[in-house]
């Protein structure tokens, strides 16, 4: 009887260690116990928080500085959510760098157009 009741309750510990933290209604010691967000961290998603809640992922990365997707898919793997919802990365493909370089104008070229 004593085993049942001491796993049981060893299981509902574990259930709520493993509880998804939401963003939008975490405090502080709940933030600073998911791995990766420090009081720094903490401090800069609260300060942000009282602006005006998160709406999503992509409104916390835009508005927390250091909160990147990698960072943001780490977080989310420790349980935290924004409004109820794991992060799921986006497929945009990254800014494409110029490689052309602009060559200084032909000399007759400009005077024949003018």
């Amino acid at each position: 009887m004593f085993k049942k009741i001491l796993a049981s309750s060893l299981a509902l510990f574990a259930a709520i260690s493993f509880a998804a933290v939401d963003i939008n209604k975490a405090t502080v010691a709940d933030l600073d116990s998911i791995k990766g967000i420090g009081p720094a961290t903490s401090a800069k998603m609260l300060d942000e928080r009282k602006t005006s809640p998160f709406k999503d992922w992509a409104d916390l990365i835009q508005r927390v500085p250091g909160i990147g997707d990698k960072r943001a898919a780490k977080l989310s793997n420790q349980g935290l959510t924004v409004n109820g919802d794991a992060f799921k990365p986006t497929d945009k493909p990254a800014a494409e760098k110029k490689t052309t370089e602009k060559k200084p104008a032909d000399k007759k070229a400009t005077t024949a157009a003018k």
